[in-house]
């Protein structure tokens, strides 16, 4: 059991919505991976447009925390427009704030981030910040009092894994205190493995489970990678070492020796 926000959770994975080949193939991979959280974009399923209804009602039917996100807004006040529209939606004051800087990497634009950040929670919103692996950002995302940060492992989308390992571990060690979960760049389950042996929260992810050729049967894949990351974690991962030790020792041990 964990706390995300005011919300006590058994699963450490959060998913996506988006990409599924289709709506039933969406709906048994997120139960399949086991997760308590799905986020979803008002931006791409507008509520009461056509088929809309549709998948709003498959997503509360699944009996699930919704995080709507503003993926696709690039600026303050698109992403102030949609926050307040998931609200009123979904009843809820979570909200994953994705503001894009760069249509090339879609690395998020840090300095908008931080002032759309502080505006939400004066307005009463629990804000999940999608960043970059930046420390500092980071920081400063959690002195505005973001209980939960959420940097990528790699640009998203792009399933290349977690790429400065540096960096997130000096994230990790500097806040000890937030909840980090890693949002973006996972492409296989080792990945997520290695994110939480190196004692991150959560892992969020999409593409990786939707796009693969069984969505279904990769979605339990990552569940029980994430599972067996945060049991290593808590067990205590060995750290690597600059020489060789032999894992039974020999000197000091008495060797039985057959006489004739």
């Amino acid at each position: 059991m964990w706390t995300l926000a005011d919300a006590t959770l058994q699963s450490r994975f959060l998913i996506g919505t988006a990409l599924y080949p289709s709506p039933e193939s969406m709906r048994q991979a997120i139960q399949a991976s086991g997760s308590e959280v799905v986020t979803v974009s008002l931006r791409r399923q507008q509520a009461g447009s056509g088929g809309g209804n549709d998948f709003w009602e498959l997503i509360r039917s699944l009996n699930v925390h919704v995080l709507p996100n503003t993926a696709g807004c690039h600026t303050i006040k698109e992403v102030m427009a949609t926050a307040h529209m998931a609200r009123e939606l979904f009843d809820t004051n979570w909200i994953k704030v994705e503001i894009i800087g760069d249509e090339y990497t879609l690395q998020p634009d840090t300095a908008q981030l931080l002032a759309v950040t502080e505006s939400l929670i004066r307005d009463g919103f629990e804000v999940f910040p999608y960043t970059t692996d930046d420390l500092v950002v980071a920081q400063r995302l959690a002195d505005l009092g973001c209980r939960i940060v959420m940097p990528w492992a790699s640009p998203i989308g792009s399933g290349q894994g977690l790429l400065n390992l540096y960096a997130l571990e000096t994230m990790r060690a500097r806040l000890p205190q937030t909840t980090l979960i890693i949002d973006a760049g996972i492409g296989k389950p080792s990945d997520a493995t290695r994110a939480l042996e190196l004692g991150f929260d959560g892992v969020l992810l999409n593409s990786a489970v939707a796009l693969a050729r069984d969505p279904v049967g990769m979605a339990s894949a990552f569940r029980y990678a994430l599972n067996a990351g945060r049991a290593a974690y808590e067990a205590g991962v060995m750290q690597p070492r600059n020489m060789a030790q032999p894992s039974t020792p020999t000197l000091g041990t008495p060797f039985w020796v057959q006489s004739n």
